[in-house]
């Protein structure tokens, strides 16, 4: 494995999730053998959700130096070359730049649920069903706002798109990622040509065009430019990383869990749980009608996704476990983190079927699904319910997939979508 390593054959992997950032180097037979990662949370910082760019690059390079280390005290491998890198990182969000590449406004995340006038008309616009998450939401919200940096802007990009170009100086985006910016024409594999020239007839007052400040899109497997000198330095600073290594297109975290879950064929689909839920199912045919509580994306190939997406999912379930992890603390014992997951979700299945009548609302932040705009987690119960552990735990498990069901509702009763696997 050190000669493997050293020789440069291994692939690295880099994701951006919301609550962690994760280095993972990829074997011969596609399977870890090195993992590295770094802990972080977003920041409500003026009413929006957020990272600084001084998070994103240490976050980075912490959890590619821990990789690196982890290759070095399992193998004795010092990584000097590699065969290839992919990043992926949350979806959507709002990252705009000047022509200088200077952010002209804090990064605002996935998480923000500020857009709500620019996502109902834009949906009317294209016909077309346009979340508050998605990136072209959030620039046409700033014009509504009217917002001072709009008139600056010469790219518009997301996480992963933003660090890739950074690394190699390639303003790209892989399609499953660019699909959570604008809609996109599932027979180019590329934005929606005439969506675009809607926009741009709708926001006339500035000197770019929509296309003009978009990244360039890219299906799997095609070329997303190199590692760049610079961009060697600003993933490992110690300089053993050498410069030159093919990258691939970079895409959201939908798109890796298909492919991490093997998803990305027709009739097949994914739920991705975290700080936020969806469920992805790969489409045979375009559904029926937009519909605002259901996301169409795309594949890393370019295939029609529908996803049912919720804001909220294992924020206040953590937070509870926590209040569980203390109280052992306070009575003198240690906490497994690991085994307390585990028993107080075992528990969740001795509980009734209705949770004994016990009800919880996990929305720390606004949830478009159910139409709130403001987190506010909630756990309600009457005299009359059955208050005990395992209801409890069985209420707080169901809450996290509460809404999400209400975007697999419709794609499964009102679509009639089918799905094999």
């Amino acid at each position: 494995m050190k000669d493997y390593i050293e020789s440069g054959k291994a692939v690295l992997g880099i994701e951006f999730g919301s609550t962690r950032i994760k280095a993972v180097l990829i074997g011969e037979d596609k399977s870890p053998i090195a993992s590295g990662s770094h802990d972080w949370e977003n920041s409500l910082v003026d009413g929006i959700w957020t990272y600084s760019l001084e998070e994103i690059w240490s976050g980075l390079q912490d959890c590619y130096s821990k990789m690196a280390a982890d290759a070095e005290e399992k193998y004795g491998a010092k990584i000097t070359k590699l065969a290839s890198i992919g990043f992926s990182a949350m979806m959507h969000g709002y990252m705009v730049f000047d022509k200088d590449g200077k952010l002209l406004v804090p990064f605002r995340t996935w998480r923000n649920t500020i857009t709500e006038k620019a996502s109902k008309e834009l949906t009317e616009l294209f016909g077309y069903p346009i979340p508050q998450r998605w990136s072209i939401a959030h620039l046409y919200q700033a014009i509504l706002n009217g917002e001072e940096h709009v008139k600056d802007i010469a790219f518009q990009t997301t996480l992963a798109g933003y660090i890739h170009w950074q690394l190699c100086g390639e303003k790209v985006l892989g399609v499953g990622e660019a699909s959570g910016m604008f809609p996109i024409d599932i027979k180019t594999k590329d934005f929606n040509k005439k969506m675009i020239a809607q926009f741009d007839e709708k926001v006339k007052d500035f000197d770019w065009k929509l296309e003009d400040i978009l990244p360039k899109v890219l299906v799997a497997g095609e070329n997303a430019g190199t590692l760049s000198e610079e961009g060697a330095k600003l993933l490992d600073p110690s300089g053993k990383l050498e410069a030159g290594v093919p990258m691939c297109p970079p895409e959201g975290d939908a798109g890796t869990g298909m492919v991490a879950t093997n998803s990305v064929a027709k009739r097949t689909g994914n739920v991705s749980a975290g700080t936020s839920v969806f469920a992805s199912i790969v489409l045979e045919k375009e559904l029926s009608a937009p519909y605002s509580e259901i996301d169409m994306v795309a594949t890393p190939s370019g295939h029609p996704v529908a996803m049912a997406h919720s804001n909220n999912c294992t924020s206040d379930l953590n937070a509870w476990v926590n209040i569980f992890r203390e109280f052992a603390e306070a009575m003198g014992m240690e906490a497994d983190m690991n085994k307390l997951f585990g028993t107080l979700y075992n528990k969740a299945l001795e509980g009734d079927v209705d949770c004994g009548g016990l009800l919880s609302y996990c929305y720390f932040s606004g949830e478009h699904m159910t139409g709130f705009t403001e987190g506010r987690p909630l756990f309600v119960r009457s005299p009359e319910s059955k208050f005990n552990l395992a209801n409890f735990m069985r209420t707080n498990l169901y809450t996290c997939l509460g809404a999400m069901r209400v975007g697999l509702d419709i794609l499964f009763k009102k679509e009639g979508v089918k799905v094999d696997r």
